[in-house]
């Protein structure tokens, strides 16, 4: 029995620690460097989508602080009833199941899920890239990104935004984190990169 129960704590803590949130989300590379995976899928969506890294990875911090199973707040009924939640938001890019839906049948994805950092970062990308091409967003442009990224292509492209000068504050923060990300990448990523290929061995 007692070695039973040391199988089951066992595996709930490396669970737990797979996907517990990096300890430093101000840090890329502290980022980078505790998630061994993370900078490599990063990666790959920033090539596959020609989305800055930096851009894929702030948005996820502004959207979720890189908490897997992040959720909207519940709506209180009569002030102190849990209700339904405030929108279907859900997982790392806080995509909502109409948006991840669209997302799957354009890239074929159906397994993907919004709590796996991986296929958020490739959602992320691929959001961000249509975004360039369905609003003329130019490319690495983080601040009008993020606004696409949360008014949706429509609401981005007949300015929606105009109307809220809180979500102008918080695209500036995303784009400020984002060239904060873009510095501190610049001086590990060559280390990220010669991990990766070492890893191979």
């Amino acid at each position: 029995m007692a070695y039973r129960l040391l199988i089951l704590s066992s595996f709930m803590l490396l669970t737990a620690c797979g996907t517990a949130p990096p300890s430093n989300v101000n840090d890329l590379c502290d980022i980078f460097e505790e998630k061994d995976d993370w900078y490599d899928d990063a990666a790959d969506a920033s090539e596959k989508w020609n989305v800055p890294i930096v851009d894929i990875m702030a948005i996820m911090h502004q959207e979720s602080r890189f908490v897997h199973d992040a959720q909207p707040p519940r709506r209180k009924i009569l002030w102190i009833i849990p209700g339904p939640r405030l929108s279907s938001a859900y997982g790392y890019p806080q995509a909502k199941t109409e948006t991840w839906e669209t997302y799957q049948r354009a890239t074929g994805e159906y397994g993907a899920d919004r709590d796996d950092f991986e296929d958020a970062a490739d959602f992320v990308g691929w959001y961000t890239n249509t975004s360039y091409k369905r609003c003329g967003i130019n490319r690495g442009d983080t601040y009008a990104s993020y606004l696409a990224y949360h008014e949706g292509h429509g609401g981005y492209n007949r300015r929606t935004y105009n109307k809220k000068a809180w979500l102008k504050k918080v695209a500036r923060k995303v784009e400020k984190r984002a060239n904060t990300y873009r510095n501190q990448l610049s001086s590990c990523e060559k280390d990220l990169k010669r991990k990766g290929w070492f890893d191979w061995f």
